[in-house]
């Protein structure tokens, strides 16, 4: 199917359409790479100049679709099975070994890594022995057109929240990394502490289960009737993007409280929508969120913590108008365009490799 002029997308058939698991899906990388193979047999050699894999599992079939096509492969790791490990989750498990070595293999054989930061670029190096001339930071983007300021009352009408409300809001999939059920033990704290809120908060978790989440699904509902405020949560289904722009505005503060994070997307589209943030103090979390300007970076996963920092902003209008406004100002910095211009830079410098090395060669 053709997006736009240009830009075709080719869906291959691999494994079956639903019922698998995160950790079965190694299982279907021989099954993905035939049918890539197969779709890209219809055209003469040569017709690709260029592979972009995202994520370990299209970085090995990125591998094979190299060495038979002859051409560079550029790897997005998006997350690393190491940096996961390092910081999980009390109820959550690691990564298995073969994803492990999986990205190894990756992060060894690729032309060209593209990581979300500083941060990441680093970790690339000293936790998987990347060569520092084969890695370059490129920032994620965000479709500034779509995510933009816009009226909060006319936001929350649109998703039937009342003008007055405080909207704690959580975007992302349901699972112990992105840690969803911290903002519900924070908002109960703020509960604690001030009673007279109960009759304006709404909680939000907008999303659905992912990874480890998908074995416990209710367990955010239960946690919400076992701490006395799942009258004031709402679990909301997850939605198109252009829906998802109306609860970001309509939010009071987005809060986006992961153990790991490889950049933190979430947090750059409500910034860009006018909603402050407030963000652990981790991985990409550190660049996408200005601390103390655009929003809150907490260290640590203190339930304390994060519930001061939400009351600062959720219920001070001040501080929420000019966080607010900064919030756009630097998300205007992550827009698609120069993350289109940087990585098109990064396809041709690969390219330009290739072809000094088989030169060379």
């Amino acid at each position: 199917m053709e997006l736009l002029p240009g830009v075709t997308v080719r869906n291959v058939a691999a494994g079956p359409y639903e019922g698998l698991t995160k950790n079965e899906l190694p299982a279907q990388l021989c099954t993905f790479a035939r049918a890539v193979l197969r779709a890209e047999a219809i055209h003469e050699p040569g017709w690709y100049d260029v592979i972009h894999s995202h994520y370990w599992l299209s970085g090995q079939v990125g591998l094979l679709a190299r060495d038979r096509w002859a051409v560079p492969l550029v790897h997005t790791m998006h997350t690393m099975a190491k940096v996961k490990n390092a910081s999980l989750a009390e109820d959550d498990v690691p990564e298995p070994p073969a994803r492990l070595l999986g990205e190894e293999q990756v992060v060894e054989a690729a032309d060209r890594l593209l990581a979300n930061t500083d941060d990441e670029a680093r970790e690339l190096i000293e936790l998987y022995g990347a060569q520092p001339a084969k890695v370059e930071v490129v920032n994620p983007g965000v479709d500034l057109e779509l995510f933009s300021p816009g009226s909060q009352a006319a936001a929350r009408r649109e998703v039937g929240l009342p003008e007055d409300a405080v909207v704690l809001a959580f975007v992302g999939r349901i699972q112990p990394l992105k840690a969803p059920d911290l903002l519900i033990r924070a908002a109960a704290r703020m509960l604690d502490r001030d009673p007279g809120l109960r009759s304006r908060l709404v909680v939000a978790i907008i999303g659905g289960p992912s990874g480890n989440g998908i074995e416990h699904p209710e367990s955010h509902a239960e946690l919400a009737r076992a701490l006395g405020i799942d009258d004031v949560t709402r679990f909301v289904k997850p939605m198109e993007r252009a829906r998802l722009v109306a609860w970001y505005r309509a939010a009071s503060v987005v809060c986006v409280p992961s153990y790991s994070e490889s950049f933190g997307l979430v947090a750059l589209e409500a910034q860009a929508c006018g909603t402050p943030v407030v963000a652990a103090a981790v991985g990409g979390l550190s660049t996408a969120v200005l601390d103390g300007r655009t929003g809150y970076l907490v260290r640590g996963h203190g339930v304390d913590d994060f519930a001061d920092a939400l009351a600062r902003i959720a219920t001070d209008p001040a501080v929420r108008e000019s966080m607010g406004r900064a919030a756009v100002a630097h998300a205007r910095d992550f827009g698609w365009e120069l993350t289109a211009r940087k990585t098109l830079a990064a396809y041709r410098t690969a390219a330009r490799t290739m072809i000094a090395a088989e030169v060379a060669g």
